[in-house]
């Protein structure tokens, strides 16, 4: 029979498990962990809190930066980011040339589920100094009329044919250089149909234009390509010309967009240097002789 004190002195099992149950013992290797840091010196805890804490805001800087930050336009464009070749996620929000278009740049951080709650403006007013302005790189499509010089043959059909690759889709473009213009010359893909193209590479926009036969290879001072190199972008626009793709169709007996702006800009030069101010509309000044006052030629005698 046991004893009153027995009884006394234990607590019901019920009671024991509340406590277990708020208080519950650490795992041993923790365990053992957290006796280790508490015996560690006052100094030594602090500089481990301080570099455990400086690392976490630089690691949630870079992410910012890298993944959350938008670069709004040309001007945002850095020399670093050149330098790096960034790769730049976004929607084409316009197609103005048939070399070249705006960008929306679209962090992951915000245009991207789960984490999205942003959206792509559509309105003119709200996308002005909004998209950084992108060259294709490696390529150079017909011209198109502007400033009143006349298009090239075929430049309303390549500049449909790039519309209908890539306005108002995602594509992936590599950060390479600036032109004398301000544009960003890039080499530029489309989205993969299933697969995230920050891990697959989506078909090259240069490539399909040159299969196409809406583009030549661009072979100014300062060009650069794609992954093919130069060599593979003209063997693809010879591809073009014998299956007399595009503006191949009639022939290869065609004036290239470099030649055309060569003969426009010559063409220009001459009609400005033999054009008299009288055959151009400007009426000459005639030569102003300010007449004095009364007053003045009275008391200049």
């Amino acid at each position: 029979m046991p004893s009153l004190w027995s009884y006394s002195n234990e607590k019901p099992s019920t009671e024991k498990r509340n406590e277990e149950t708020k208080n519950p013992p650490l795992p041993v290797n923790l365990a053992k962990l957290k006796a280790q840091f508490d015996a560690l010196p006052p100094a030594t805890i602090a500089l481990v809190t301080f570099f455990v804490g400086g690392s976490s805001v630089l690691a949630t800087g870079y992410m910012h930066r890298r993944y959350g930050k938008r670069i709004v336009n040309s001007q945002w464009v850095t020399p670093a980011h050149l330098q790096r070749k960034r790769w730049l996620k976004g929607v084409v929000t316009s197609v103005g040339d048939a070399d070249n278009f705006r960008l929306y740049h679209t962090p992951t951080i915000g245009f991207i589920w789960p984490l999205k709650w942003k959206t792509v403006p559509t309105t003119t007013k709200d996308l002005k100094n909004e998209t950084i302005h992108i060259r294709i790189a490696g390529v150079d499509a017909p011209e198109a009329s502007h400033f009143g010089k006349p298009g090239q043959p075929f430049a309303a059909e390549a500049l449909t044919w790039l519309r209908s690759q890539i306005l108002g889709k995602v594509v992936y473009c590599q950060l390479l250089k600036q032109d004398q213009y301000g544009r960003i010359v890039a080499e530029v893909q489309c989205s993969p149909r299933f697969l995230p193209g920050w891990f697959f590479n989506g078909k090259s926009v240069a490539e399909e234009m040159l299969r196409a036969g809406w583009g030549v290879t661009y072979e100014q001072a300062g060009a650069l390509y794609g992954k093919i190199g130069k060599e593979g972008y003209m063997q693809l626009e010879k591809q073009a010309k014998k299956a007399k793709n595009g503006m191949w169709k009639n022939g290869t007996g065609i004036e290239s967009p470099a030649e055309y702006k060569r003969r426009v800009a010559s063409e220009s030069s001459t009609v400005d240097k033999v054009t008299p101010a009288s055959a151009s509309g400007i009426r000459p000044q005639k030569s102003r002789t300010r007449r004095k006052s009364w007053w003045k030629r009275a008391f200049s005698r």
